[in-house]
């Protein structure tokens, strides 16, 4: 049986907090701040690096075989590239963004100076009444554009606004939740872990129980680029549990519903030995451990090992369906992924 209890309101409640606070990569302050501010509110004493990641630093009963946790708190996004002579804007995407999902969306633009602009992405010269292939014409960087919802025509008109080349773009994350336990929003990836982690430290730290090992939690803020996973971490670690969102899709056998280990990426196979101990844990706690083959996924803990890092890597996290577009979870995935954190924690 588990050890621990996971409050549903609880992680529920900051992860919408979290969801609704946007942080696409190289503009994750705000959201960083957020979780800072929660860890410290249970006592826990934290750090930032010079890259903006936060380190929150957990006391263990051993300091034999230290250990580290990492999620990122940074979301797929887009900056401007371009301002057209129309005055609307052309993007440039922070990674994976896939334009067909966000077609339509609400999005607010983030000048220089503070203010905020409203507007939404739209494919150029839309209107079916006008443009007989607007329904097939292809979706990316060069065929879509921002509209934005000021009076402006032209370049100079939107430059006079405060838009400038390189402002970040915050898409609307639309999180709804209900009553059948479903959470759906953007950027699910990789903020459905961050919570879990929180909530798994919020356990320990109610129940009075210390970690086995002196343990630090990176919350990552460049993993979507690829250099998050390294930041700030003791070099003597000897294990690393990295919390991202588990796939779902046609061949594997993770859900929505459930917590799901990764033994091998793209990037290769994670450690049996981390792997497998986690598993025995899961069955003896009683959590339905889903194990699968990722094909097109990469992680901080790959960062972390490309990087230098020695330590052993395991990665687990809930079910996330349609990444990368408009996600969903279950609140049953996220509850067991904090249950097994908060368990390997104490062991």
């Amino acid at each position: 049986m588990a050890r621990f209890e996971i409050s549903t309101e609880y992680l529920k409640r900051f992860l919408v907090d979290l969801l609704n606070t946007p942080s696409p990569t190289g503009d994750t302050e705000y959201a960083i701040s957020l979780v800072q501010g929660e860890l410290e509110s249970f006592g826990v004493p934290t750090e930032r690096t010079r890259k903006g990641a936060l380190l929150a630093h957990l006391e263990g009963l051993r300091d034999d075989s230290p250990r580290a946790l990492t999620a990122h708190v940074d979301t797929l996004g887009a900056v401007v590239q371009r301002i057209k002579p129309s005055g609307r804007l052309q993007l440039s995407a922070l990674n994976g963004l896939m334009w067909p999902s966000v077609e339509s969306e609400g999005l607010s633009i983030m000048t220089r100076s503070g203010r905020q602009i409203r507007g939404s992405l739209v494919l150029a010269n839309g209107a079916a009444h006008v443009n007989k292939k607007a329904a097939t014409e292809e979706r990316n960087h060069e065929s879509m554009e921002v509209r934005l919802d000021e009076r402006t025509s032209s370049a100079e008109e939107t430059r006079l606004l405060g838009v400038d080349v390189g402002d970040y773009i915050h898409f609307d994350p639309r999180c709804e939740t209900g009553d059948s336990g479903f959470i759906r929003s953007r950027f699910l990836d990789d903020k459905a872990c961050v919570a879990c982690a929180v909530a798994a430290v919020k356990a320990l730290v109610d129940g009075g129980v210390t970690c086995a090992q002196t343990t630090t939690l990176l919350i990552s803020n460049f993993e979507e680029v690829g250099h998050g996973g390294m930041d700030g971490l003791p070099d003597r670690l000897a294990e690393l549990l990295v919390l991202d969102m588990a796939c779902i899709g046609e061949g594997l056998q993770g859900d929505e519903f459930h917590c799901s280990i990764c033994v091998k990426d793209s990037a290769g196979p994670y450690s049996k030995n981390l792997s497998d101990n986690l598993r025995a844990l899961a069955d003896r706690i009683g959590i339905d451990l889903r194990a699968d083959v990722y094909p097109y996924y990469s992680s901080d803990g790959t960062a972390y090992w490309r990087s230098g890092g020695r330590a052993e890597v395991a990665l687990i996290g809930p079910g996330v369906d349609t990444s990368h577009g408009y996600e969903r979870t279950h609140i049953d995935a996220l509850l067991d992924t904090s249950q097994l954190v908060a368990d390997y924690l104490s062991e």
